[in-house]
């Protein structure tokens, strides 16, 4: 793929708005500047699923709040593609398309299924966490390709003129680990593979293996590279950029003049979790370990608050707009919910390709401009979520966990209902033809009715939670009755309760930020009960994925039983519509995670805090008005008076102080952190509002950004006060 480098280096995007609390007392002389432009008022839509644009002309990560993994984005003219691991789920490798990076569309899936034995089918083992897995996305003289790796299996190869399908499926003759490949300009096509060693090697024009002979080692280990090469031809130089885990998350940059090297390389993202802590882990069950039956024990660990692993922005690349302009994309460790995508803007210093805005390189935004791109896109989801079972086919968001048994299952023999035949099992993490999708945070229920009319003795039908340990709530057809039955796997915990009839709504509600769920049951859809504890979700290395809501039937009689028949799956999410979290013309008080401190705007002039109870605290100067100037950028008029938060010099401690008149400097992005939490990016600095919790000083526009646990001094919980 052959890019190039913009000629000028402008800012094209700046970084997530935080909010601070300290004291402070100084002033510099107030100056009169013309204000800025007229704001824009704008009505986003009420959203009913997590859309990251949010229609004002911004964005929000992730773009996805559900698993989307090791992600590999290209542009072909005015489009771009998108494409991501997806392990043993099937159909596996989505494409997706987008006009403006920030609303994307399905589609279809490259691989219908990978059948490549018969641990692939649940049949005498298992392929949790492996399958297909760090796919690279590539376009060529009118050809699309994947390149795809596959545990114990050689690369495998997708082809398709037609982004849509259909895809071809070949096999390449060498086995190359998180690979990246490069279509130069000569004609010839090289390839880079491997963890801290980086491999080189010459494609055959067939993709059919490498050339002999030119395997060697790119870069030698101890060089600070790591996995998931994305590999670039840009403005005449060549651009390896890589995920290292040396013990934390970062992304790498490896620059040349020729394919071959010498390379240099330097860091271009780190640090960057946009106020994410890393979530539940799980430390005794992997990839290579078996699937945990009744009575495994499971140890469960919670990491302490500022604890990185592999949460801050690693695992991407990059790509370029029409216009020269350039945008980073990669994954972060999100808890339970998965590893989502983010997008992130580029700038261009010294000829790197540096993530973030130019002031605050190396880190993101969590809220930023949209890319300018000449289409009119309206904020979309790529997923309808909710199924009601009446089309011929299943909703794209579904795959099955494994590949599934065709003839047990059906759209067609009961209208508007899946029908799943049992077959034998012994327990649901090894019951095949189980349904699943991706739990979508940051919080989310899947409700859906199951008529057990059909299940004969032995059968188990119900609604899961797809993890390591699992859960699952559902109908159980003894020889003499059908009864409830709810199961914990964390503490291999079974309760059975009855029931009036065969047919019951089920449902689990996922908080997937703080990695706990529950298991509800209701006769008419309306009243639920919840059944047993919270349940505690990990993010774990066996499945290697986030949670998934499953549908499941099987037989644990060692027989193909009857069937269940399931309708009506909906999904509801909470906190979708985020249209109210920009308090524009509110009068809000803002308090500082933090200290607990107030933000004040003190008498002498500047950006100060008092604490909770105190005379100040009641009084206008702790009340500031929000004002839209459009595009989700505010400025703070402080209800004392003193007039508008202003960024002064530098934007050092004491330099947020009060204009009368609002300036360019008046200006911050506002970045929703969900549940009534912001920041505050200055657009001058590129740096957030916030003070150093050990200082006690005043407020400052030079934070670089959050810490995981949000209690840095540059994160603010916001509430609406009576105005003037």
């Amino acid at each position: 793929m052959i890019l190039r480098v913009p000629t000028m280096h402008k800012p094209t995007c700046t970084l997530l708005c935080w909010l601070f609390a300290l004291p402070a007392l100084s002033a510099l002389p107030a100056t009169e500047t013309p204000p800025p432009s007229t704001p824009v008022e704008s009505s986003p839509p009420v959203r009913s699923t997590w859309m990251a644009d949010n229609g004002n002309g911004t964005y929000t990560n992730p773009l996805f709040y559900d698993e989307f993994s090791d992600p590999d984005l290209i542009r072909v003219g005015d489009d771009y593609y998108l494409t991501g691991t997806t392990m043993h789920a099937m159909p596996g490798l989505p494409v997706l398309h987008s006009r403006d990076l920030v609303n994307w569309e399905f589609l279809t899936y490259a691989l219908p299924e990978l059948d490549l034995g018969p641990a692939f089918r649940l049949q005498g083992g298992e392929i949790y966490g492996q399958g297909i897995w760090a796919p690279c996305l590539r376009y060529h003289n009118g050809t699309f390709y994947i390149f795809s790796n596959v545990n114990h299996q050689k690369t495998q190869v997708f082809r398709a003129t037609n982004p849509a399908g259909p895809w071809t499926h070949t096999e390449l003759g060498s086995s190359l680990h998180d690979l990246s490949v490069l279509f130069d300009d000569d004609g010839k096509i090289y390839v880079v593979w491997d963890y801290n060693e980086v491999m080189f090697a010459e494609l055959l024009p067939d993709l059919s293996d490498i050339v002999p002979g030119t395997k060697r080692v790119l870069i030698p280990a101890g060089h600070a590279m790591g996995e998931g090469h994305h590999f670039y031809k840009i403005g005449g130089k060549y651009y390896i950029i890589s995920a290292n885990y040396a013990p934390t998350g970062r992304m790498q940059c490896a620059r040349a003049d020729r394919p071959e090297g010498p390379y240099e390389t330097v860091v271009i993202s780190a640090g960057e979790t946009l106020g994410t802590a890393r979530g539940w882990g799980l430390q005794n069950v992997g990839i290579g370990t078996p699937v945990p039956g009744p009575g495994a024990k499971f140890s469960l660990f919670k990491p302490e608050a500022n604890e990185f692993g592999a949460v801050p922005l690693h695992q991407g690349g990059i790509v370029d707009l029409p216009n020269g302009d350039w945008w980073g994309f990669s994954m972060m460790d999100h808890g339970a919910v998965g590893r989502v995508t983010c997008l992130s803007p580029v700038t261009w210093q010294d000829g790197w390709p540096y993530f973030g805005l130019r002031g605050n390189l190396g880190r993101s935004p969590r809220t930023w401009l949209k890319p300018a791109v000449a289409a009119q896109v309206s904020p979309s989801a790529p997923y309808q979520r909710s199924d009601d079972f009446a089309g011929p086919n299943l909703q794209p968001v579904w795959q099955w966990n494994h590949v599934p048994v065709k003839a047990k299952w059906s759209l067609a023999e009961k209208r508007g209902a899946l029908r799943l035949h049992t077959l034998p099992a012994d327990q649901f993490l090894t019951a095949r033809n189980t349904l699943t999708q991706r739990a979508i945070g940051p919080q989310s229920s899947a409700t859906v009715v199951l008529d057990a009319t059909g299940l004969q003795a032995g059968d188990v039908a119900g609604l899961a939670l797809l993890n390591i340990p699992c859960a699952w709530i559902g109908l159980v057809r003894t020889e003499t009755a059908t009864v409830l039955r709810y199961y914990d796997q964390t503490l291999d915990r079974t309760l059975d309760l009855a029931v009036s009839g065969p047919r019951v709504f089920l449902r689990a509600t996922g908080n997937f930020d703080e990695d706990f769920a529950r298991l509800s049951y209701s006769s008419d859809g309306q009243s639920f009960t919840t059944v047993g504890d919270e349940l505690r979700l990990p993010y774990q290395l066996k499945t290697f994925q986030g949670v998934r809501y499953a549908l499941f039937a099987f037989n644990t009689s060692g027989r193909e039983g009857g069937y269940a028949d399931f309708a009506d799956f909906r999904v509801t999410e909470p906190q979708a519509d985020r249209t109210r979290n920009l308090p524009v013309g509110k009068v809000i008080t803002l308090t500082n995670l933090a200290t607990g401190s107030i933000v004040w705007a003190n008498p002498h002039g500047m950006l100060h805090w008092v604490r909770p109870g105190s005379k100040e605290a009641d009084g206008p100067g702790v009340r500031f008005r929000v004002h839209d100037h459009g595009q989700g950028r505010i400025s703070l008029e402080a209800m004392d008076g003193r007039g508008f938060v202003t960024v002064v010099g530098l934007g050092l401690s004491a330099d947020l102080q009060f204009r009368q008149q609002e300036t360019e400097d008046s200006l911050f992005q506002w970045q929703d952190l969900l549940r009534s939490q912001c920041m505050l990016l200055s657009v001058k600095t590129h740096r957030y509002v916030g003070l150093d919790p050990a200082t006690g000083e005043p407020y400052s526009a030079d934070s670089p950004g959050p810490r995981p646990d949000r209690r840095d001094g540059a994160v603010f919980s916001w509430s609406e006060r009576p105005g003037n």
